[in-house]
């Protein structure tokens, strides 16, 4: 598997979008906090999803998910799946984005990178173990449970 990114900028700045279900059920999230590396000897992606985010049931029901990498003239539309729910939203739609199933999940033909990824480990944050200047992002909602999933195919476009 081949995959050439800048580790500190894919998530946070460049952004990805998460996508976990089947072309059933669905949902897509923007996630700006990840990270790629190596656990138990097997690629692996680490995501946070918020219990509270429509697409945690997703990913707590499904053995896949995708992180989807796209060229920066998509960034409204990652901006849109960022800032809406799937609850009331039909995000695709609105969004532009085109969702194609890979294999045993989800990603979108505009994507020019996708990760599938098998569901490995989760886990809800401890806040007792959260440092004191990271808990503003827990003022009003439960912490963030944290995805690990084996990097099983790298899809490019």
């Amino acid at each position: 598997m081949d995959f050439n990114i800048n580790p500190f900028t894919l998530f946070d700045s460049d952004w990805s979008l998460l996508t976990a279900g089947d072309m059933d059920s669905f949902n897509s999230m923007t996630v700006s906090w990840g990270s790629l590396g190596t656990l138990w000897g097997k690629p692996v992606a680490t995501v946070y999803v918020k219990p509270a985010r429509y697409t945690h049931g997703f990913m707590e029901d499904s053995d896949y998910f995708t992180l989807g990498f796209f060229d920066e003239k998509y960034r409204p539309a990652l901006m849109l799946m960022g800032t809406k729910s799937g609850r009331d939203t039909d995000k695709p739609a609105a969004s532009g984005l085109t969702p194609v199933p890979v294999q045993k999940a989800v990603t979108y033909i505009e994507a020019h990178t996708t990760l599938l990824c098998r569901k490995l480990y989760r886990q809800d944050l401890d806040l007792s173990s959260v440092p004191p200047e990271a808990m503003l992002h827990y003022r009003t909602e439960a912490p963030h449970t944290v995805y690990i999933g084996e990097v099983v195919d790298i899809i490019k476009k």
